[in-house]
């Protein structure tokens, strides 16, 4: 029964929503892919809006229910009837009366299950898509005959692009370049190799008054070479949304001065690599949105680099999702995390195969997170940086809360709305 309601409430929101895009008309800017997705659509609103009505998905709502979401303006109900009454008469009015509605959509779209990103392509048809990595082993591919599965699924938005329409992709990404030269839009590269639209080059850590404050890089666009910083997160990954972001700037004819004064006001999300001060002195990399082996690993690699560390620690929770995959998956992590941190704190059932590799590191096992979350304060010294990842059901947020210096940073951390910390 609960499906039943399921399907009709879905299928309700996708009819309005259809309704809404062909009523209005907005440009839709697309953005798939496995990983980075929410830091990239913050950056490309941030850029857009320069020159457009821009409306961006909220935080990372890229379902079936989040797009809708995002189309017709309304926050997540979260299972309250009356919300979705409200939510009803919002999309009525939107429909009959006169509105001043976006003219610039930043959609980001998610897969879960194969079909996902289809029945979202059926509410909206983008203008534009941008591409994030689609990794060797993507997030979700339990739900999947195989990671090929989700990678053609994560790039089926581009698919839909007109021809000579813009297609926004990583030019060090193997499979999206392969892809994206199988259509006919027109490539924008952005990323790390030669002959990108936009080229990252000269990255590394953004330090002021010796502290590490973000990342910083060259970026080169048609030629003209140009700084680039962005603070708050840390990892070379942190830099792409802000180079796909100047990608779209070439797009939709939008200045380069203007686009890189547009991003000294990017913030990228909570949970992604982002700088906390940590109890005891120490440092907080916050990357406790998500987890998926390619993300893990280029986080690993961010804290065996961070400068002026005394011991590096990574708490690491498990990687869900990732079917046959995951045993492999995770004891190459658990190698990574050997060669990468003084001290590996391994939280779940999965990364109990951390404890069998053999390295320097001293390995602490956890059954969840709220047991890990009473012990390691007691552990931390100063000068020490700690790296926080999990997947989502592994709750790694409830660890970076309880090492914050100020209780009230807890404000910055993902998952902390009401419903959300109700949940076991």
């Amino acid at each position: 029964m609960k499906n039943f309601f399921k399907i009709i409430i879905v299928g309700m929101l996708a009819f309005v929503a259809r309704a809404v895009v062909r009523r209005y008309r907005p440009r839709i800017l697309m953005v798939s892919g496995s990983v980075g997705k929410t830091a990239t659509k913050d950056a490309l609103a941030t850029v857009l809006a320069t020159r457009f009505f821009v409306r961006k998905s909220d935080k990372s709502f890229n379902s079936e229910f989040g797009v809708p979401f995002t189309i017709l303006g309304v926050e997540n109900p979260w299972g309250n009837p009356l919300a979705w009454v409200s939510i009803m008469k919002s999309s009525l009015a939107l429909l009959i009366l006169p509105n001043h509605y976006p003219n610039m959509l930043v959609l980001e779209a998610g897969a879960d299950k194969q079909g996902d990103l289809a029945r979202i392509l059926r509410m909206a048809t983008p203008d534009a898509v941008v591409i994030t990595r689609l990794p060797d082993i993507p997030v979700h591919v339990e739900a999947y005959a195989s990671p090929e599965a989700v990678r053609e699924e994560e790039f089926s938005p581009a698919h839909e692009l007109a021809a000579g329409a813009p297609l926004i992709v990583p030019v060090d990404d193997p499979y999206a370049l392969d892809s994206a030269v199988r259509t006919p839009a027109q490539i924008i590269s952005y990323g790390a190799t030669d002959g990108a639209a936009v080229r990252v080059s000269h990255a590394g850590f953004y330090e002021t008054e010796g502290k590490v404050a973000g990342m910083q890089a060259n970026v080169t666009v048609n030629g003209e070479e140009r700084g680039l910083i962005v603070k708050g997160s840390v990892g070379t990954t942190q830099l792409l949304p802000a180079a796909a972001a100047l990608a779209a700037a070439i797009a939709f004819n939008i200045p380069l001065p203007e686009a890189l004064t547009a991003l000294e006001s990017y913030e990228p999300p909570p949970g992604r690599g982002r700088l906390l001060k940590g109890t005891g002195d120490s440092t907080i990399i916050d990357d406790s949105y998500n987890a998926s082996p390619a993300a893990v690993e280029e986080a690993l690699a961010t804290l065996k680099t961070f400068p002026h560390a005394k011991r590096r620690i990574a708490v690491l929770g498990d990687m869900l999702e990732l079917g046959r995959y995951s045993s492999m998956e995770h004891e190459r992590i658990g190698a990574l995390a050997s060669g990468s941190a003084d001290i590996i704190v391994a939280v779940g059932i999965r990364t109990r195969a951390f404890a069998a590799v053999k390295g320097n590191a001293e390995v602490m096992l956890f059954d969840n997170a709220r047991a890990a979350a009473l012990a390691l304060p007691a552990l931390v010294r100063a000068g020490d940086v700690i790296l926080v990842k999990g997947s989502q059901s592994i709750r790694t947020e409830r660890i970076v809360e309880a090492l914050l210096a100020n209780p009230s940073d807890a404000s910055l951390l993902v998952r902390q709305e009401r419903e959300w910390k109700r949940r076991p």
